[in-house]
């Protein structure tokens, strides 16, 4: 009775804009909303793909070029059909390195051809803006006073941001090694070299005070939980054509002594190798068609900013903008320091300046992706949490949806001096997986909470889980999965929660889903 009466409390009050009707609202034009409203809209259902920027496809539109495949032969269906669209463009039966304008381009393309009705700049009223009677949304209002209604709502955000209106139970950070059984979770020992300090660097300065981008907490133990969450970037598209590229910039709030610990890295690595670095040693460099390049993080100091993302996953919406501009002043600092400072070995910065920010990507921001790469947010707490078991042992399910592949991949978590004066890293997980099934039960809200919200980026996994099925290629999987539970659902008349996942299943193998792992013959 209490959330019934605050309903209609609110509802009363709620600014009078415009009221919009449909079938299944979707909010967040991620890739996995995006596929969420195609498979939905596909099935005849009136479907509302609403998201607060002016751009769809999250990180696959907005810099991360370089697809995180794993094992293609798992990807199927409405995500395999984006990238053999794709590769249409490109002469091949499938692309999976894409230019970020082409795919937005090929995203757009099936979204408007499935019916489905994208509503750009809409932002949710950040108080009040999910509105419920007990466990069922009824709709959403936005900042403008646009109220959104509908049968089944979906959070395909990669904040979770419908969750805490919805009073859908949430999470972030590491589990212990105790809370599900997972060798892999809390805290991690160092497991490969590539994104360490692997020569020795002070991070004091002369005053014995810890250099900027060192933690000055605790580290610690080794099976414990925290909250801390791994490292967020930009992914840069940049290219090596003098025709297509633009200067770096230089941000206004540089601070190039955010970089010392980077030039004293430079200098180290110079002495041990006898050498200048070169750019592979700062920042892995993948190449895209026509001369464009996807820049991921690489070493101990690169475009990862680490411990810039920990207020993120509960960030009201002011401080998210001050942690998306701190993101983007660091990612660009360290392109203008790494083409301009003088501590810059002269080899290394000449190669540095030989690219520069594509001229035809991402037009109406200067060349800056759309997106901050949130590797990971909030997570639910649902019906069914997918652990370490899930994804090398305990892999197959009834209610499979898709299948994931991709090893476990967390980046680093923070940085920290070491009892001998020395600085670490520490956080990265890269651990290979059993190809294995994605559940419907994942996307599920418990049922005591919200009976009509799926959730098919925010779901219900632990850090260990999640560091394998936070790839593009399953979010669109999980996408389809979503879109047609809910079509079945609506046609039914039934609750989220009683869609048959077995028949779920079924129905999404004649769709294209990919159920088995069978190896492509070499």
């Amino acid at each position: 009775m209490v959330d019934k009466i605050c309903f209609l409390i609110v509802l009363a009050s709620a600014a009078s804009g415009a009221i919009r009707e449909f079938d299944v609202v979707i909010y967040g034009g991620t890739a996995g909303g995006a596929v969420t409203a195609i498979a939905a809209a596909r099935e005849g259902v009136r479907v509302a793909l609403v998201e607060p920027t002016r751009h769809i496809g999250g990180m696959v539109t907005g810099g991360l070029s370089k697809t995180d495949i794993g094992k293609q032969e798992v990807i199927g269906g409405i995500a395999r059909e984006f990238f053999e669209r794709t590769g249409k463009y490109y002469n091949r039966s499938v692309q999976w390195d894409l230019e970020p304008g082409l795919a937005e381009r090929v995203m757009l393309e099936m979204v408007n051809e499935s019916g489905a009705k994208r509503c750009l700049g809409q932002r949710l009223k950040e108080t009040g803006g999910s509105l419920r009677i007990v466990t069922t949304v009824q709709e959403l209002v936005m900042e403008d006073g646009t109220r959104y209604r509908s049968r089944i709502f979906v959070d395909a955000t990669y904040e979770g941001d419908l969750l805490p209106g919805a009073g859908i139970r949430y999470t972030w950070g590491r589990e212990s090694n105790a809370e599900y059984g997972e060798s892999l979770a809390g805290v991690r020992g160092r497991q490969r070299p590539d994104h360490h300090f692997n020569v020795r660097v002070s991070p004091y300065d002369k005053e014995g005070k810890l250099l900027w981008g060192v933690y000055d907490g605790k580290k610690g133990r080794q099976d414990e939980a925290d909250r801390k969450v791994q490292a967020y970037t930009f992914r840069m598209c940049l290219s090596d054509r003098p025709d297509n590229r633009t200067p770096y910039q230089r941000p206004e709030n540089y601070d190039p002594g955010r970089y010392e610990l980077l030039a004293r890295l430079l200098a180290a690595l110079e002495k041990d190798k006898g050498r200048s670095p070169v750019m592979r040693e700062v920042m892995i460099r993948s190449a895209l068609p026509n001369g464009k390049y996807d820049i991921n993080s690489f070493g101990g100091f690169s475009t990862d900013y680490l411990m810039g993302s920990w207020d993120y996953p509960t960030a009201n919406y002011r401080r998210r903008a001050e942690i998306w501009r701190d993101h983007q002043d660091y990612v660009a600092g360290f392109f203008w320091f790494l083409a301009h400072d003088e501590r810059v070995p002269k080899a290394l910065q000449e190669e540095v300046n030989r690219y520069g920010l594509c001229k035809d990507e991402f037009q109406d921001t200067g060349g800056w992706p759309y997106q901050l790469y949130v590797r990971e947010s909030r997570r639910i707490i649902g019906e069914y949490v997918m652990s370490q078991k899930d994804i090398q042992t305990d892999i197959v399910k009834p209610d499979a949806m898709g299948m994931g592949s991709y090893q476990s991949d967390s980046h680093h978590v923070q940085r920290l001096p070491t009892a001998d004066g020395a600085v670490e890293n520490e956080g990265e997980m890269y651990v290979p997986v059993t190809p294995y099934h994605i559940p419907y039960r994942m996307i599920l809200p418990k049922r005591a909470e919200s009976t009509n919200v799926l959730v098919p980026v925010s779901f219900s996994a632990t850090h260990v889980a999640y560091s394998t099925l936070r790839m593009e290629p399953q979010y669109m999987i999980i996408g389809q999965g979503a879109g047609l539970a809910a079509a079945m659902a609506i046609k039914s008349k039934q609750a989220i929660h009683d869609v048959d996942g077995v028949a779920l299943s079924e129905a999404l193998g004649k769709r294209g889903a990919v159920l088995e792992w069978k190896p492509s013959a070499k």
